[in-house]
């Protein structure tokens, strides 16, 4: 959970004085985008236990708590578990989660106690507040929050958008800037694969379904904790081929969140808007008309505009769902790569009957599979969004990473430093499809984007117009 930028390593160096010890994502920031809350390794490099799961780093929010506590609240919440049995139980309960989800990153570290490093009572409201701010339901958190809360001046208008894809589900919490624009407050991403068997059966699996809930949730009270006025989760191919989707449509109404299942033509909109917006003022060789192609799990969107979408097209053609029809092993073998290649060419052809692609002249990539091709032809040692946003993948170089991939075990592309718990499975099925795309169409590079679809539901959110004119997507 949360995103690392290298911006990031500098910054957390400079709020807490000294270089970080353990690994950390960032899962909650500042107005400025400077880092709030981290989510921290449970060992440090050497092997040294490091219980505080959440952490919070932004000085004036640090001194804000220590305030608090120095005016004797530890003391006072302490006598409250004493003398309040519901409260008592809710502060076990909370101690009880954050020993369970930090073990999820480590088994090991289910040992190390609840917040704070603590099984009973309170020690340390820095650290339920942290946990509060990542998400979790804690009690102690909230009235800390309710207490010390704004620490920095907080612009009117903050919304949160959940993207609901086949195999991820993401977070984009933002503001509105002075000026236009907007300031990221939390992105994240958790591959829970709800669509799992989904192309087979029509239906969501119920483990699958109890995964994702538990990370929509905790999204859910992130963007609540933050401060988000509105919460609006975008569905994709998953709800739209699922007989039994009202279950999540329940989960997202008992939250109190908009719901919208796009269609194929209003993921196509939402993709081509996040993908391309300030793309005028980047310093990019990219001219229009961009054609943008998004790789889902499910499904795979290719939309043709300049300024706005003119022409598209979905298709039910996704990493998951190739993986699943296709791959029986571990590498695949050939005949199952030359499979999945055949399998993206006949839909291929749809997509020319659709959308006159020979105007297009940028191609640009979105979404997981292409980020995460881009972030092993660069040779990241991490997954670094700043490094990846609106670079150029050259075509020979996604032809090298796909070679790489598809001679690997899943578990050796697991361990890769840039793949996504949860993808390595699934990212040769991606890449067959954005090779075959570019080899199809005649391009010889393509601009990567890290903003998407989730960026469009936020920006189309922010814009009192409505987002564009409708377009006929076939």
């Amino acid at each position: 959970m949360g995103e690392l930028r290298g911006s990031d390593l500098r910054i957390v160096a400079e709020q807490l004085g000294r270089e970080p010890t353990v690994p950390f994502t960032v899962v909650a920031r500042c107005p400025g985008a400077h880092p709030l809350v981290t989510r921290n390794a449970p060992f440090d490099a050497d092997g040294t236990p490091f219980p505080t799961l959440f952490w919070l780093t932004c000085p004036d929010a640090v001194r804000a708590v220590s305030r608090l506590e120095s005016g004797g609240a530890i003391a006072e919440l302490n006598e409250r578990i004493h003398a309040d049995p519901d409260f008592a139980f809710a502060v076990e309960r909370v101690h009880a989660e954050y020993a369970r989800e930090r073990a999820r990153d480590d088994p090991r570290a289910g040992v190390f106690g609840g917040v704070g490093a603590t099984r009973i009572g309170l020690k340390c409201l820095h650290a339920h507040y942290a946990n509060h701010v990542a998400g979790a339901d804690d009690p102690v958190g909230r009235w800390t929050a309710e207490r010390v809360e704004p620490v920095h001046h907080e612009r009117a208008g903050r919304v949160a958008a959940i993207d609901q894809g086949t195999n991820t589900i993401r977070l984009l919490v933002a503001e509105p800037l002075e000026g236009g624009g907007h300031g990221e407050l939390a992105r994240d991403s958790v591959i829970t694969r709800l669509g799992k068997g989904v192309a087979e059966t029509g239906r969501i699996e119920n483990e699958a379904l109890a995964r994702t809930a538990a990370v929509f949730e905790t999204y859910v009270r992130r963007a609540r904790a933050l401060h988000a006025e509105r919460v609006r989760v975008g569905a994709t191919a998953v709800l739209r081929d699922a007989s039994n989707g009202s279950a999540y449509e329940r989960l997202v109404e008992e939250a109190g969140a908009e719901l919208e299942v796009l269609s194929g033509e209003r993921e196509a909109e939402v993709a081509f808007l996040g993908a391309t917006s300030g793309f005028d003022d980047a310093d990019l060789d990219a001219p229009p008309p961009y054609l943008v192609l998004d790789i889902g799990g499910g499904s795979t969107e290719f939309v043709l505009g300049a300024g706005r979408p003119a022409a598209a097209i979905s298709m039910q053609m996704g990493a998951v769902r190739l993986t699943e029809r296709f791959v029986e092993h571990d590498p695949p073998e050939e005949r199952e790569l030359t499979a999945m290649a055949e399998e993206v060419g006949g839909l291929l052809d749809r997509v020319e009957r659709a959308v006159p692609v020979p105007e297009a002249r940028t191609l640009v990539a979105v979404a997981g599979t292409s980020t995460t091709v881009q972030a092993i032809a660069l040779g990241l040692g991490f997954y670094d969004p700043e490094r990846i946003h609106r670079t150029v993948l050259e075509l020979a170089d996604a032809e090298r990473v796909l070679a790489r991939l598809s001679g690997m075990t899943t578990a050796e592309r697991a361990a890769l430093p840039v793949m996504a718990p949860g993808r390595a499975d699934v990212i040769v099925a991606g890449a067959v499809i954005l090779l075959e795309a570019m080899r199809r169409f005649g391009f010889d590079r393509a601009v990567v984007s890290e903003t998407d679809i989730l960026d469009g539901l936020v920006l189309e959110m922010l814009d009192a117009s409505g987002g564009p004119e409708p377009l006929a997507v076939r």
